[in-house]
């Protein structure tokens, strides 16, 4: 790790801190740097917005992609005060940015009450396998829908 990386490090944990000082959510942190510079910062806002999704990294992410005017963070990397969740993981994969550092692992996590190992193991099942109902149905209407995409000659590939 370069003296950089610790830099940027260092503001997605005083990111995090910042969150539990304020009142906003879990302990959590992120930035996305770009050349350098960072593009994107967010804190967990989860309880203090009554959202789910407002985890660090999605809100770093989608400032990042605000600020750059794209949807992909191609050259960026994405410094997170813990390992991100399967949700957080996912808008990553999604968002590709080159590099993802990570501080506290998962098991930190799980042992101040944030245990998304169930998740994990959720998404190794099949949908009949998992404790939450999920049902496919409307298939054929749906369907439609992808076969208009598939031959959208002006779309914009992602």
């Amino acid at each position: 790790m370069t003296e950089a990386d610790g830099k940027f490090m260092t503001r997605a944990i005083e990111l995090a801190r910042f969150g539990v000082e304020e009142n906003a959510g879990g302990p959590f942190g992120c930035v996305v740097v770009r050349d350098g510079e960072i593009v994107g910062e967010g804190n967990n806002r989860v309880t203090s917005t009554n959202d789910p999704t407002a985890h660090a990294e999605v809100i770093a992410i989608r400032e990042a992609c605000k600020s750059l005017n794209t949807f992909q963070l191609d050259g960026c990397t994405i410094y997170t005060s813990c390992e991100p969740c399967p949700m957080c993981l996912g808008a990553i994969y999604w968002a590709r940015p080159a590099r993802v550092f990570y501080a506290c692992t998962r098991d930190d996590a799980a042992n101040i009450g944030f245990d998304d190992d169930f998740i994990y193991r959720e998404l190794e099942k099949t949908n009949d396998d998992r404790e939450m109902v999920i049902v496919n149905f409307m298939r054929d209407a749906a369907m439609e829908v992808f076969t208009n995409w598939a031959a959208k000659t002006d779309k914009v590939e992602y």
